[in-house]
Order: C-alpha cells, then structure tokens, then sequence
C-alpha cells in the first residue's frame, strides 16, 4: 500500500488524483490531504477519504475545518509552514505537488530533503529553481515522476532508452482558446473567453497560461531540466486534437510518441504506479473516431509568452524566477479586468529587464527575486 500525501487536494490535479486512488484502494491511500483556500472541499475529501492529516493553508479557516471533522480521528494543521512539516512524515512513500504557483516550491523541497518520491505536477518548482531542485534530488536519491501529461508522455517513451541519448523532444501544444485568433482579436479576449480551453479541464491559472502559450514555455524548461536537454532541441509542436501527447527523437531518426485521450488521470495513475500500468476507467482512444491529426508551427508574433520563456532559459540564474513571477502577477490581473490579454507579455518582458539578474542565485535570492518581481510587475500594472 503506497501512502500519498497531496498538496492541493481540491483543485483540478489533486481531485482527480483522488478519483485514481478511490479506483485502486488496495494499491494507494490518501494519507494527506492539502489545500490552500477551499475548507469546504477539504472537510469533504477528508470525510470520504479518511486520511491520517489534512492542512489548510489559510490559517484562518482552521477552526472550520477542524471542527467539522473533530468526530474523526484525523490531524488538522493551518498555515504554509505545516505544509511543509507534513510531508516529512515517516509514513508517507509518495508526494503529488498538485499546488498552484510559486507557493508549492518550498514544500517540495521539503518533501525532497525527507527522501520522498515527488510526483511532480506543480511547474513551477523547476521553472523558477531547476538547477537547485536537480542537486537537491541527486543528494537525497530522490525520483521526479512527472504528472503533466506532456512530460509524462516524454518518461514514457524513454522507457528502456536508457543508453540512446535524445536528439530532439517534440513537445505538443493544444494551442488553447486562440490558436486560430488574429492579433486583432486577441486585443479584445475576456478571461471568461481565455478560460475555455477546447481539450482540458484545467485550474483558472493554467487556463490561462495555455491561452498565451507561457504554460508550454514552462513546459519547455521543464523538459529542459528533467530530460538533460537544451533548450533549442525541444521543439513546440501545435496539435489540436491533443492526442499525441509529446514525442521523442532518437540519432537515427525514429521518432517514438505517446498516444492517448485528453485524461489527466492516466499520467497521474503511472507517477502513482510506476513501473506499473494498472487499469483505469474511461473513454479509450480510438483513432477511426479521431480519423485526421493536425500540426502546425507556433506564431510567435501572436504568442510571444513562447519566446519570452526560451529567452529566460538561455540566461538561466533568476530570470526564469522573474518570468514565472511575473507571469502570476500577470495572469491574475488578466483574470480580474486589469489589463488586457496583449498586455500580459508586454509586462513580463518589462518586468524581466527591470529587475536585478543574478547569474548563480541561492534559494534565498530566488526567494528575494520572486518577492521584488511581484512588486515591480504590480507597479507595472498600475501605471499602465
């Protein structure tokens, strides 16, 4: 029985890790539950899943959750610092960093330096600090199994390559909302348009990362990082139908590709399961219902987010950090009315020249950056 502990147990990731789990109760426990806002689906997880800890990043809605399961013999904690200390508990084999944003990296450190096997869903943990999450997973003998479907697509196809090293990864992109919209029209998207994503369901965030196309930028340092290639050698391929999920080139040319329905669940079960494929309920692919695949070449005029994330990587130290933080402070103000959809690179690419760049940057300097990021990128936002 592999006990998991799941940090962000209520959103898009982490509710549907529960379904895989509620699937296979003899092979996975829910052993901790986490959230940062959401009490009420929480308490209701908890309820169901009877886990051994539960936490609520906002402290304030401590007393809520723990008194509607005080019947339960069930540990309730409040506050990032408990996020942190959970997962270093000695029952724990697993832990799925389903947590939105730069918020999730120090517990994934954490669980790190506990020795745990970290099924990774929160990008942003080796975005803004791949090269000191590599270290630290080489010095604890720790494995990353890779949640998002792409990079779960790409540890797939690489199983028994061990000694043929990688020529290229194709990296695929649904190309979201607007992949056929004019620059035109995208100076007039709402959120609410932005948030229609025409294969996924995905979190608010991630949303609207994948409408302009940082999402698969932070995917491409991703990649960079977990498979040892450069950046140049990772190409981004649209594909509409989202069926091909990432593909592998070898030296002579074959080119190995993982296929499958838009099902989160399936990448997320193979972290969970690994080097084991167990059964999972739900829609099978079927490639006459499918009949034609599509590819195209990203735009990079309409999506410049995609380059902004190539140029971030080419540097590499902080601005990676910059990028990402930047980028949330972005998306939200997108979210709330603040500025417009064309805007959103424009103040990145702002912010990554205003801030300091530090070309060797410590956990601390990245804390620092993230900090002073969100600050100069609000201060963007409001003179604009």
């Amino acid at each position: 029985m592999k006990k998991i502990a799941i940090l962000g147990s209520t959103g898009s990731i982490g509710t549907q890790a529960l379904d895989v789990i509620k699937q296979h109760p003899d092979q996975f426990q829910a052993h901790t539950l986490t959230a940062g806002n959401n009490a009420e689906l929480l308490i209701k997880q908890a309820r169901e899943f009877k886990p051994d800890t539960v936490v609520i990043a906002n402290e304030d809605k401590y007393t809520t959750v723990s008194q509607a399961l005080s019947d339960l013999p069930i540990k309730v904690y409040a506050g990032p610092d408990a996020l942190c200390q959970v997962v270093e508990s000695t029952q724990i084999d697993m832990v799925l960093t389903a947590m939105v944003g730069f918020a999730g990296l120090r517990p994934t450190i954490a669980a790190i330096k506990a020795g745990k096997a970290i099924a990774l869903a929160n990008k942003e943990t080796l975005v803004v600090a791949g090269q000191i999450i590599s270290t630290l997973c080489t010095t604890h003998k720790v494995p990353i199994l890779p949640v998002d479907s792409e990079h779960s697509a790409i540890f797939q196809c690489l199983n028994g390559e061990a000694c043929n090293p990688i020529k290229r990864i194709l990296l695929t992109a649904s190309g979201g909302p607007f992949r056929s919209s004019t620059l035109a029209q995208l100076a007039t998207v709402t959120a609410k348009q932005a948030l229609q994503h025409p294969n996924w369901k995905m979190g608010a965030k991630i949303t609207i990362d994948s409408a302009t196309m940082l999402n698969k930028g932070f995917e491409m340092i991703e990649a960079h990082w977990l498979y040892n290639v450069k950046p140049h050698d990772i190409q981004i391929v649209i594909h509409p139908e989202s069926i091909i999920h990432s593909a592998i080139e070898f030296n002579d040319g074959a080119v190995i590709a993982q296929l499958g329905t838009p099902d989160m669940r399936l990448p997320i079960q193979y972290a969970f399961s690994f080097p084991y494929r167990l059964p999972l309920q739900g829609k099978r692919l079927n490639l006459f219902e499918i009949g034609t695949l599509h590819f195209e070449q990203p735009d990079a005029q309409r999506f410049p987010c995609l380059q902004l994330a190539y140029d971030a990587i080419e540097r590499k130290g902080n601005m990676p950090c910059i990028l990402n933080a930047a980028g949330e402070i972005t998306n939200a103000a997108f979210r709330n009315e603040r500025i417009s959809f064309l805007q959103i690179p424009q103040i990145i690419t702002q912010a990554m020249e205003q801030v300091d760049f530090i070309p060797q940057p410590t956990l601390d300097d990245l804390f620092q950056t993230d900090a002073i990021t969100r600050q100069i990128t609000e201060s963007i936002i409001s003179n604009h």
